[in-house]
């Protein structure tokens, strides 16, 4: 027969001493002599006691559970992300659950409602790429589920964020280009439903204006950030006259679909064609022609931030410390040039 495992109520039986001493002892309270705590823990060492978790949680009203719902776990910025969140969460003696809603809104959907059934403290969530209403979301209120986004944010202000600059990074990458001597400047944005997509073609106008160039929107276009996606934004911009000597891209997995294509078309990557990217993922290191840069975001940095913000707004939840305002932390990008051009 499989033996029970040690109880508090076992020690204390054991000792002669009260439930409550023990409990009390095994977290040292000051309350209790030390003689008599070392009596309890060691006598719970030599049990091998460990504490009932389920009897903690239901105290606590916690499951120091956080979830964690990211648009795919293939991409290595998201899995850089994860790293930096898991580092705060396991500092905080939290566990981290993931889902992937893989760009699809229901599937996003979906896993907010396993999460709130599994009775996560908070969520950390980077919004699915087609994602633009909130209400699944914003449903978590009543349960008491505070929400960080991060890197794919929402537009309202009336939530917590942890971001990239998009603005300083696609401007700083533009300005690069320009310096280079390039004049017809392609964008591949992702869908139109992203945040980022308009901030990056807003920036585009703007960069433009200042330096006084022409502005041609039939040089920007988008992807569903699939490879056919990106071939076919690819065949849009090469069909323009006179065609884009650069294009930016929105992440590095783009640029190299957008690369691999341009082959295709007998192209020479960074002499016929150039290209300056998002996301600086240490795959393209490993390029005999990468992009010729690419925006750093720092993935860890966004993920650990976001950790740090939830675990606050955790540990606020019913003490009346409500934060007046919504966070929103923006991390400033830097263009990295990839050898000299």
């Amino acid at each position: 027969m499989k033996e029970k495992l040690p109880t508090i109520k076992e020690i204390a039986r054991q000792l002669n001493v009260s439930v409550s001493t023990v409990s009390r002892a095994l977290h040292d309270h000051p309350g209790i002599g030390l003689r008599t705590r070392m009596r309890v823990q060691q006598l719970a060492r030599q049990l091998d006691y460990e504490p009932n978790q389920t009897a903690i949680f239901f105290k606590q009203r916690k499951t120091f559970t956080i979830g964690l719902i990211l648009p795919n776990l293939g991409e290595e910025f998201f899995s850089q992300a994860i790293n930096g969140i898991e580092e705060i969460a396991s500092a905080n003696k939290y566990s981290v659950l993931i889902g992937q809603s893989k760009d699809d809104v229901e599937r996003e959907r979906n896993i907010v409602t396993t999460m709130k059934n599994n009775r996560v403290d908070g969520l950390i969530v980077s919004l699915s790429a087609n994602t633009h209403t909130y209400d699944h979301f914003t449903a978590l209120k009543k349960f008491n589920i505070p929400i960080v986004f991060f890197d794919r944010v929402p537009t309202p202000p009336e939530f917590n964020k942890v971001y990239s600059n998009m603005n300083s990074g696609t401007r700083e990458a533009l300005e690069f280009l320009i310096e280079k001597g390039h004049r017809r400047i392609g964008v591949i944005n992702g869908p139109e439903e992203m945040r980022s997509s308009h901030e990056r073609t807003e920036t585009y106008k703007q960069v433009l204006i200042k330096k006084r160039l022409k502005i041609d929107l039939g040089l920007v276009t988008s992807t569903d950030l699939t490879k056919e996606g990106t071939d076919k934004a690819m065949q849009q911009l090469l069909s323009q006259r006179p065609r884009p000597t650069a294009i930016l891209a929105i992440n590095d997995y783009i640029a190299l679909d957008a690369m691999q294509y341009s082959r295709r078309q007998k192209l020479k990557i960074n002499k016929d064609i150039c290209f300056v990217s998002y996301s600086n993922l240490p795959i393209t290191h490993y390029l005999e022609h990468p992009p010729m840069a690419s925006v750093e975001q720092y993935p860890y940095k966004q993920g650990a931030k976001a950790a740090e913000v939830l675990v606050d707004l955790i540990s606020r939840q019913g003490k009346d410390e409500t934060p007046e305002s919504y966070v929103n932390h923006v991390i400033n990008g830097q263009l990295i040039v990839h050898g000299r051009r």
